[in-house]
């Protein structure tokens, strides 16, 4: 990785997307403790009342909340092997600090959305990298 005048801005964007993240799954004021083991049947659930504004809530919600942990990666060279792994262990401790905590439902749903969402964000990462860096050689 380059090293550049502006790069503290990046590091510090990630410590303010954490503390974000953190606030949304973790410091909530409605007390709740529930694990709920069924892949994705709250959604198929929103999906056969046409509550389509909370399906994409929940479900892209859930894979968006986790791009920009697998970019960041990404941004810092890191494998995408890796990157899914950091990803799927942030979610996994997420989950069970909301179920420790009592402050939001454990799901399992949450689990394959979190890290499907940090791949995506690697991916598309590597991709831009390979694209810019594919534009700098015909350039020069």
């Amino acid at each position: 990785m380059k090293k550049t005048k502006y790069l503290w801005i990046v590091h510090v964007l990630f410590v303010i997307y954490m503390g974000v993240l953190f606030r949304l799954t973790l410091f909530r004021s409605t007390p709740q403790r529930e694990v709920n083991w069924h892949l994705f049947r709250e959604h198929i659930r929103l999906l056969r009342h046409h509550s389509w504004w909370h399906f994409v809530y929940f479900f892209g919600g859930n894979i968006a909340a986790f791009i920009p942990f697998g970019a960041y990666l990404g941004f810092r060279e890191k494998k995408i092997i890796t990157t899914v792994i950091f990803g799927f262990l942030l979610s996994l401790f997420i989950e069970s600090m909301q179920y420790v905590c009592s402050v939001g439902i454990t799901e399992l749903d949450d689990l394959i959305l979190n890290t499907l969402g940090a791949f995506l964000g690697v991916v598309a990462v590597k991709a831009l990298k390979k694209k810019f860096a594919k534009m700098s050689c015909k350039t020069t």
